[in-house]
């Protein structure tokens, strides 16, 4: 069974630009598409808890306990270490010993290892793997963190909340090469046309930047997998709620500038797994309590000022009845 998970780890690892996809798992081709995943030996693709899921905002639950995270090297430029064109997406290593994410109701401390994205083709197919009541946005970003205590990801893998993601939308905008952070981390797909290329980030891009405009205390979360092979059910999921907002020019360069793994490389587009049975979990967020408070106030001196307008009127009205 170890060497199966093993074999099948690769899903998070670079791959020998020497094999052909259909010896493995795939997203377009029918020998490997995600209908064949479970069938894969030691993967755990038909379990009752995968991901992605769709998300019903009408039926997620409030949590008390989904407070603010802290983030730690988030403004740090020099943790992006190098892009990798694995032959199914692009990733971004990370300096895990400066990126730490604790907070938010999580169990414990994790490190930031990397960051990847999936995408449709274009803005002819957006492609995240999380809806939002059945809408897909153009691409998620997801941020892989192993909890402390885990001295590997095989090891995490079999802990059910080894995991951390961080999942985040990104949302195309007509604003030609915006933002700048994401233009600068975006030239390098150039370098990375084919799977197996890897090449070193020199440029200084804090995580920060990426995720600018997005309201970190506002969240989903629920407890899935991991959505590529193994399929591991080990993951805390949280799907911010704000997207990132990036033109589209620059979200069209990943289903362009790289190709997948192949004897023929093609672009590689349409790289997300669809969404996956909820059963019986329940998707929580925040608290609303605060806000019905504040709506409940709100009534309360709208009915205080309509009182004290009522009661001025019938005051004028009756000084000047005397005043007659």
């Amino acid at each position: 069974m170890v060497l199966f998970l093993l074999i099948h780890l690769v899903g998070l690892l670079p791959f020998a630009s020497s094999a052909d996809l259909s010896l493995g798992w795939c997203y377009s081709f029918p020998s490997c598409s995600e209908s064949t995943w479970p069938s894969i030996p030691g993967v755990h693709c038909s379990g009752s808890r995968q991901s992605p899921i769709n998300i019903v905002s009408a039926n997620v639950q409030a949590d008390v306990n989904l407070t603010s995270f802290s983030f730690t090297g988030y403004d740090d430029g020099t943790v992006m270490t190098e892009m990798t064109n694995t032959g199914r997406d692009v990733k971004i290593t990370l300096d895990q010993k400066k990126m730490v994410v604790e907070g938010g109701a999580l169990p414990g401390i994790y490190y930031s290892k990397q960051f990847h994205l999936h995408w449709g083709n274009g803005s002819s197919m957006p492609g995240s793997e999380h809806t939002i009541n059945s809408k897909r946005f153009s691409m998620e970003l997801h941020i892989v963190n192993v909890k402390a205590g885990h001295n590997s990801t095989l090891s995490a893998l079999k802990d059910p909340t080894g995991i951390a993601v961080l999942g985040f939308f990104l949302e195309a905008t007509n604003d030609a090469g915006k933002p700048k952070s994401w233009k600068t981390l975006t030239s390098s797909l150039v370098n990375i046309s084919n799977a197996g290329d890897q090449v070193a980030i020199m440029e200084h891009i804090t995580m920060d930047s990426l995720l600018e405009g997005v309201d970190r205390t506002k969240y989903y979360r629920y407890l899935g997998s991991l959505t590529t092979p193994p399929c591991n059910e080990a993951v805390v999921w949280t799907i911010f709620k704000d997207p990132i907002k990036v033109s589209q020019d620059l979200i069209d360069l990943f289903s362009t500038s790289v190709f997948n793994k192949s004897m023929t490389p093609q672009p590689m587009v349409d790289n997300f797994r669809h969404t996956q049975d909820i059963n019986d979990r329940v998707v929580t967020s925040q608290d609303r309590s605060t806000r019905a408070n504040w709506l409940s106030n709100s009534a309360d001196i709208q009915i205080w000022n309509v009182y004290s307008f009522t009661a001025a009127l019938l005051y004028v009205m009756v000084g000047s009845s005397h005043m007659n």
